[in-house]
């Protein structure tokens, strides 16, 4: 009796599980870019003093930004790759 119920609820499950991946990673890349674009667009209203501290302060986040991308996309390839066994 549930045996279908089970089959459809996976079916989709198996289907719409690497596009949400996909938007996950999507949105993190996108997070990153508009904080450095925020922290960017407000050089010209601060002092030059705290100019070197605004560039380290970006080059900062970059780096950060590069890890927390990484993380995502190594599992997003792993899930990838264990979903399509799963289909196949």
């Amino acid at each position: 009796m549930l045996i279908p119920f089970i089959v459809i609820t996976e079916t989709i499950s198996n289907l719409i599980q690497p596009r949400i991946l996909a938007v996950h990673l999507t949105a993190n890349i996108i997070a990153g870019h508009v904080l450095l674009t925020l922290l960017g667009n407000n050089r010209p209203s601060i002092r030059h003093k705290l100019i070197a501290v605004l560039i380290t302060a970006q080059i900062l986040l970059l780096i950060l930004e590069a890890a927390v991308a990484m993380i995502p996309s190594y599992v997003f390839a792993i899930l990838r790759t264990l979903y399509s066994r799963e289909v196949n």
